[in-house]
């Protein structure tokens, strides 16, 4: 194993930027802030500095540059290029998707049913021709190069296909934004319709008549609190509100049941969530509020129908923390009137269910673990109640596109580190399991040539932390520590399951391994594993991370100064706060579009989705205890003069969600403040990109390509040939 490889001809110094001090004062505290002037996104001297970062990490990382390359070729060498998705039955077609090898975006296509009893997916050549359909009688919806042409980014957001097959609706985000115009294809003749939704979230959804389009805009701190109803051949300026939600803290949304009987419209905070619902067999009814909100009270609906009843399913917590199914009549009614099919078990997380004809399926997490439940319905309600299990020690298993109400089966996903995503129909009659797709690795892939485990870190507090970790088996039989990459999140409940990655294999097979930390904050072992690492029990999140990284040291997995840590977003402000509180655990950090300056987001009701977050950090502008809370963990207040590990933080200068500046700030103030005076910190800017990063395929390999050749250079493994 070599040491990192040194730059030969690095320019001679980073970019300072100007000191502009200002001082705020909340609760009676000061704080002062040098850098807030980084804030005005179109000053010259904000494009100026930035422009200025990126070249000083392009000179930092130009002995990099064929390192780079030659990962970009192994992803693309791995991934075949032209390819077709499992068709999804929709109505009367199979729906799917294709790329090709050169191009970005691909295309979205059906081919028609062969019959009412057609649930077998059709199968395409292997090497089918690019220039030619994959299927008998493809017709090709969307062209996705083609609406690229001329941008710089490119996001295809929500696509909607109407009742009758005929129409289709589709956004777009050339900016991004986040922000989509969404228009209307006639199927039938190709042409676009006049319809033209601007400042759309994601897309839209249709009517059970397929002659109006629902869809959810933003206010001005971007967040989503209007839902519309537009008719098709009328002007968005006369569409019909359906509902304004006022209260800060919500979000809203809209959708349909998959029976198509049902229009919903949600209004979620973090922890209280209201539906409102449309009857397509009662429209005079109007929309009406099925249960009024009560703070703390979660819960979301489904139409099912239960022992020849047509009834509401209710995913709800109102009788317990990790959620029970309930069922209730098609009227507005109570969470006392919720009567339980799968009852509250503190030993099981219940996420979600969906209702089919014949069967329910129910996402749970057990032990840290997904889980796929399926109930069987009989003429007296559920028949039989069973898992859909395998063998491996870790995985995520989860349903698929599922969209008809009658189908027999459950397309459902499965992968492991290891095993490469798979898609599966699981026949519920039959209970048979058939494998449809193993995304393909070209090559000599072996999954057996990879081992994984299910490790435990203790926290200090006593908490057993999981950890998912796979190595190559021939690297791991040397018995000797191994540079390892250790990815966090840690918020909103979101669980970080086990994922295979192409990607990734460029870092296994040069002799590291990779981890996933399950810390608290996520949703991995349950909501108490996320009500115990938000707002005031922030911290555990991060004491929970270090716990993992110094168990992998004290296990003989790794040694700190090969020990690479990376999260992004929320799991940026992860990567900032141990950076500050165990720097000499960690031989470098990667923090994507990181949230590290959270207390001053936090403190500005008027900043992009501020006030919707209160009940995940908690408000510092109203309330001191939190204010001194995040204060003493935020990664930008909490830089000090010591020693820190390399860092290279990414962002994206059109990210709503995590605004530039936050890395900005951050990387200039750890160049004032380090004690080594010029810490090795990088700052990489992608200039036409959002939160996601940057678009096209090919470019987003290339984006993992900087990022992985910079963690193997710091793992010391820049100059070692890939195994295998």
């Amino acid at each position: 194993m070599s040491s990192p490889t040194v730059p030969q001809q690095p320019a001679p110094q980073p970019p300072l930027a100007e000191r502009r001090p200002t001082v705020a004062v909340h609760h009676g505290r000061e704080r002062h802030d040098d850098y807030e002037w980084l804030r005005e996104k179109e000053a010259p001297e904000v494009r100026a500095l930035l422009d200025a970062e990126n070249a000083w990490t392009q000179a930092r990382t130009a002995h990099l540059a064929d390192l780079r390359g030659r990962i970009f070729e192994e992803i693309r060498t791995r991934t075949r290029e032209t390819d077709l998705s499992v068709p999804t039955r929709n109505r009367g077609h199979w729906y799917y998707g294709r790329s090709f090898a050169g191009r970005e975006y691909g295309a979205t296509c059906r081919v028609p049913v062969a019959g009412p009893d057609d649930w077998t997916p059709p199968t395409p050549a292997e090497d089918c021709d690019p220039d030619q359909p994959a299927l008998p009688g493809e017709e090709i919806l969307l062209d996705l190069d083609a609406l690229a042409e001329g941008h710089d980014f490119f996001s295809l957001g929500g696509s909607s296909i109407s009742p009758d097959g005929h129409l289709l609706a589709y956004a777009v985000d050339v900016v991004g934004d986040e922000r989509f115009t969404v228009r209307v294809k006639d199927l039938r003749t190709g042409e676009l319709l006049d319809d033209e939704l601007t400042g759309v979230l994601g897309g839209g959804t249709w009517d059970r008549a397929g002659e109006s389009l629902y869809y959810s805009t933003v206010d001005e701190s971007w967040r989503p609190d209007k839902v519309w109803r537009h008719r098709l051949g009328t002007a968005q300026a006369d569409d019909e509100l359906v509902h304004h939600e006022p209260d800060g803290r919500f979000f809203v949304g809209v959708g349909r049941t998959r029976s198509d009987r049902f229009l919903v419209a949600v209004s979620g905070s973090k922890t209280t969530s209201e539906y409102r619902y449309l009857d397509a067999d009662r429209p005079e009814n109007g929309w009406r509020v099925f249960a009024e909100r009560v703070e703390g009270l979660e819960y979301s609906l489904d139409h099912a129908v239960l022992a020849g009843e047509d009834v509401f399913l209710v995913t709800h917590n109102a009788t317990g923390p990790d959620f029970e199914i309930g069922v209730a009549p098609l009227e507005p009614t109570p969470a006392a009137g919720w009567r339980p099919l799968v009852p509250h078990d503190p030993a099981v997380r219940i996420e979600d269910v969906d209702a089919f004809a014949g069967h329910l399926v129910v996402h749970q997490r057990s032990a840290g673990m997904t889980q796929l439940r399926i109930l069987e319905l009989g003429p007296q309600g559920v028949a039989d109640d069973h898992l859909v299990e395998f063998e491996h020690e870790i995985y995520t298993i989860g349903s698929g596109s599922n969209p008809g109400f009658d189908q027999p089966t459950v397309r459902l996903g499965y992968g492991t580190l290891a095993v490469p995503s798979s898609v599966y129909d699981y026949t519920v009659a039959t209970r048979e399991l058939r494998l449809l797709k193993r995304t393909p690795v070209l090559g000599d892939y072996d999954p057996d040539a990879y081992e994984e485990h299910r490790l435990w870190a203790t926290a200090p507090d006593g908490e057993r932390v999981p950890i998912s970790l796979v190595v190559r088996r021939d690297v791991r039989a040397a018995g000797e520590p191994v540079p390892t990459l250790l990815y966090g999140y840690g918020s909103y409940e979101a669980s970080m399951d086990p994922y295979f990655s192409v990607a990734r294999l460029s870092l296994l097979d040069r002799g590291a391994a990779f981890a996933i930390a399950h810390v608290r904050g996520g949703g991995e072992m349950g909501r108490r594993w996320y009500d115990d690492g938000k707002l005031l029990a922030k911290q555990h999140t991060f004491d929970d991370f270090i716990a993992c990284a110094r168990h992998l040291v004290d296990e003989g997995w790794t040694r700190p100064e090969v020990l690479i840590a990376e999260g992004g977003s929320a799991g940026g402000l992860l990567m900032g706060a141990v950076a500050n509180q165990a720097p000499d655990a960690f031989g470098g950090i990667v923090a994507a579009v990181p949230f590290v300056d959270n207390l001053t987001t936090m403190l500005d009701a008027s900043l992009p989705l501020t006030v919707t977050e209160y009940d995940e950090w908690g408000n510092p502008e109203a309330d001191p205890e939190v204010y001194d809370y995040i204060a003493a963990y935020a990664p930008y207040d909490n830089v000090t003069a010591q020693a820190y590990p390399p860092i290279l933080a990414e962002t994206s200068l059109n990210d709503t969600r995590v605004l530039y500046v936050e890395p900005a700030k951050w990387v200039a103030r750890l160049r004032a403040t380090a004690d080594d005076r010029r810490p090795d910190v990088l700052l990489r800017t992608e200039m036409s990109a959002g939160h996601g990063g940057v678009s096209g395929r090919y470019q987003a390999w290339h984006d993992r390509a900087f990022s992985l050749a910079w963690i193997l250079d710091r793992m010391g493994l820049a100059d070692v040939a890939p195994r295998g």
